[in-house]
Formats: C-alpha cells, structure tokens, sequence
C-alpha cells in the first residue's frame, strides 16, 4: 500500500491548525501557508523536488511541538520551558519523518533572526537558510494576515515587511520572501484557496507501507495527539504498539503491519479538535460532553476521507468505537460490516482506555482489564476470539508500557 505522506500531511496540518488556534491563537490554515511560501520560495531558488518538499514539509510542521510546549510548560508552572524547548522538540519530532533531503536544523532555528535575538541566539549565517525561509513565511504571516490582505494593500505591506526585515528573520529570506509575494501569491493563499495551492506546489511524495519508515511516521503523528493532554500522553503510541504485538502474532505481512500500525497512530487524530478541558475532566462526562467526546470519531473519519485511495486505513482508524451489537458510534455499524482489522483496533482501544491511568478511573491490573473485556464480549459488544487472543498477548504486560516495535 502507498501512503500519499503529502496528502497526509496536509490533512494532519489542518489538526495542528486546531491545536495553534486553542492554545496560542493563531489562526487556521496558517501551517499550509507558511508552507506553500516556502516551497515557492523553494522554487524560486531552484531547489530540486526533494529540496522542496523537505523546506515546505518542516514549514507546514513547524510548530508541531506546540502540544509537548504547552503540556510542559502548564506542569511546571512559572519554571516551565522557553520557545527554545519547542524548537528543539518539534526538530525531533520531523527526524523521525523519511525526507529525502537533510532537514538539519530547519526547525530548531525556525525562530532565529538577523541578530542572534531568537531563543537558540543564532545569527544570520549560522543556521541553514531553509530554517530563514520558514521563519520569514511564518512570522510575516502571523504578524500580517496574508489570508486577508488585498490586492491594493500589497504594495504598503511590502514595504513594511522590508522596513523589518531583520525582526522577522534574515534579510536574505525576507528578499526572497518579496521576491514571490505578489497578487497572485495572495489570492493563493486565501483560505477557499490554501487547500489546492498547497497540492500545486508540494511535489508529490510517497511512501510504501512495507518501508521501516512507516513507524517513524506514526510515530510522528502519535506523539503530537497524545501530548493533547496529560491524561492521553501514551494512548495512542501505546495502541500502536500493542498493535504491533498483535499483527506478528497473527503473522501479518510487513505491509499489513505498517498499514495497521499506522491506522493505530490515526485512530484518535480527531481528539486533536475536542476542547482540552473536556479531555481533562476529573470527573466523568455529563450527556453534554459526552456528545462532544464522540465527535472526535466523525473528525478522524471527515480528516482521513480526503486522502485517495486510503480507504482501508479510515475504515480501520475510525471504527474503533463500533460495537458488533450494532449500539456503537459514529456509524453504527455491526457484525459483518466490521473486518476483523476494525474489530482488533475497538478490542485495542478498549484495551488501553481501561487499562490507563484516567481521570475518573486509576490504573488497572491485565486480569482485571480482561475481566472488563470479556464482560463486554459476552453481551455481544466486542470480538470473543480476539477477546482471548489479547488476553494471551498481552498477559506479559500488566501495569506496563509495551515497547516501541525498535525495541526502544
């Protein structure tokens, strides 16, 4: 299988629209933006396609360290982490994705200036260019809009830009960020726009599920959903995982494994769009905010459905909440119309939700996991034979965290 990692790209930077939006205040959309200037930029340059994807990509995951930020910064209070912690995390995050071109430091110095007054202190000259070129494309939309400046406001904006050139970034990327900044690049980056400009300018990349990359990519997009919240912060890497014990237990191809690993990375992507305060309730949810909860499901399934030919990860990812009775949600489905891919990712969430620390429930014992899940297998909810089957797999780790499949 073929996982489009533009196209995937794009829909994950719409749930980290929603994530800057929430906790910082930016405003959506602004990731692609900030990307598709770079890649022109890129262009403009004569960057070849891996080079350009490379530049776009980290500018379109630039802040993807903004819920490990923010998480931290929140634990400990008044002592909590400068910007220069969000640089270097989001840095590590995007080397676990499979560029084709070194991303050194693209994001590390993201916030660096002409000076040496952003939070690593470097100056011009002594980081790569590309990260110049995220920082002007990202501060000059924040700070300007660019999704709302018109047509006879451009030439005032150009000067400003380049009255300021040195607080934004470096005055050679602010250059070449003019250079590209005209009327037809405005109107691209409109918000009924971005969506297809950014699928114009970023060159088309692939991955193949089979490829040991895969588990760097669902890594990537596992670490940023569960660091929404201090109560999910292993959930998600912790299903993938647990998923990567089962498909070898059932001695699934090494496509069939990445495919379902990452549709285990995916599964609660839409938890990304429901209220932190309501992920973070101590107490259980009134009716209220239980409607809200579920319609992480529907976020994850309308996210995924505008990737092509992914269908068999979005069915997987977001039926994890169906039960065979047919009285589970989004879709209701039942029975027959659940694979067994599905009904292995609903008896994994489960799984893991019971199993974890919560707000309102502390951690619990395999035994005492299990006797839960074969309650529910019994009434006709969940999988009796993949019941059992995690009950032999995942024996061997009560009360633990099981490891990435790296073994790290």
């Amino acid at each position: 299988m073929k996982i489009p990692m533009d196209k995937l790209s794009c829909v994950f930077s719409r749930a980290l629209d929603i994530i800057e939006e929430e906790q910082i205040g930016a405003t959506q959309r602004h990731g692609m933006r900030a990307a598709a200037l770079c890649a022109v930029m890129g262009k403009h340059l004569g960057y070849d396609d891996d080079a350009r994807a490379a530049v776009a990509m980290c500018a379109l995951f630039h802040d993807n360290a903004l819920t490990e930020y923010q998480l931290s910064k929140n634990e400990l209070a008044s002592n909590g982490p400068n910007m220069r912690l969000h640089c270097e995390r989001g840095q590590s995050n995007v080397s676990w994705l499979p560029f084709k071109a070194d991303i050194d430091g693209f994001i590390l110095y993201h916030h660096e200036n002409e000076n040496g007054g952003g939070p690593v202190g470097k100056k011009a000259g002594e980081f790569p260019f590309e990260a110049a070129l995220i920082a002007a494309a990202d501060a000059v939309d924040v700070m300007h809009r660019l999704q709302l400046v018109q047509a006879e406001e451009l030439p005032a904006l150009r000067d400003k830009i380049a009255a300021r050139a040195d607080r934004y970034s470096t005055r050679a990327a602010i250059d070449i960020l003019l250079e590209i900044l005209d009327e037809d690049m405005l109107i691209s980056l409109r918000d009924d726009n971005i969506d297809q400009t950014l699928c114009d300018v970023i060159p088309s990349w692939e991955v193949d599920s089979s490829e040991p990359s895969i588990i760097g990519i669902a890594d990537f997009i596992a670490r940023v959903i569960d660091y929404k919240s201090h109560f999910t912060r292993k959930h998600t890497s912790q299903i993938a995982n647990r998923t990567w014990l089962m498909v070898n237990h059932y001695g699934y191809s090494r496509e069939e494994r990445g495919a379902l690993y990452l549709a285990a990375a995916l599964h609660d992507i839409g938890k990304i769009g429901i209220p932190t305060d309501v992920l973070e309730k101590p107490d259980r949810l009134n009716d209220e905010e239980f409607m809200i909860i579920k319609k992480h499901i529907q976020y994850t399934y309308d996210w995924l459905c505008d990737i092509e030919d992914f269908e068999l990860i979005v069915g997987w990812a977001s039926t994890h909440h169906e039960k065979l009775d047919g009285t589970g949600y989004p879709f209701g489905k039942k029975g027959d119309e659940l694979d067994f891919n599905a009904r292995l990712m609903a008896c994994l969430d489960i799984y893991q939700a019971v199993s974890e620390l919560r707000p309102y429930h502390g951690a619990r014992s395999h035994e005492d996991t299990m006797q839960i899940m074969y309650d529910m297998a019994g009434k006709g909810f969940i999988d009796k034979q993949i019941v059992k089957d995690v009950d032999e797999v995942m024996k061997d780790w009560s009360m633990k965290d099981v490891p990435h499949p790296s073994g790290n």
